[in-house]
């Protein structure tokens, strides 16, 4: 078991070293992550990373993008959904605070979007509240850089 589960690593860590494949996985795992689905891209960058240091700037920038976009589509899934719950009811929201805490920090609030379990559903909040589409898009790119370069350093350096 032990020998087969290094020999699978290190098959996936030769393919993600294939900037063909891996960016291209790299992009596409990051963009899936900042939906609603649970999967996290970070695995994904740091193996890439690993198998080529040379990588690391352009997996920043290509996680950064297929996250921000990702956020971008849950922004947009929000937006929707919260025009189509006012077709069907008028709602009476149930916890203002944290409404109003968004609405008062408006588009700044998506600089927190790198936040695990909190930041997807925030990105689909800044579309339900109807918060400006392209600041949101850009607070959260600036975030979610920052937690890529931050979280694949620390794990490069430790590992």
């Amino acid at each position: 078991m032990e020998i087969w589960l290094q020999s699978s690593i290190a098959m996936l860590l030769a393919t993600l070293a294939l900037p063909q494949v891996g960016l291209t996985a790299v992009f596409v795992i990051a963009l899936v992550s900042a939906t609603l689905l649970p999967l996290g891209s970070e695995p994904a960058v740091f193996l890439l990373v690993k198998a080529d240091p040379a990588l690391f700037w352009p997996a920043m920038l290509v996680a950064t993008a297929g996250n921000t976009i990702g956020g971008a589509i849950t922004w947009w899934m929000g937006y929707g959904a919260e025009r189509a719950y006012e077709r069907a009811t008028h709602h009476e929201p149930r916890d203002r605070r944290v409404l109003g805490w968004l609405q008062r920090f408006g588009a700044k609030a998506c600089l927190l979007s790198w936040l695990p379990v909190l930041g997807d559903p925030l990105c689909a909040v800044a579309g339900w509240l109807k918060l400006p589409f392209w600041p949101c898009v850009a607070y959260m790119a600036i975030g979610k850089f920052a937690r890529y370069v931050t979280m694949t350093a620390a794990l490069v350096w430790v590992f």
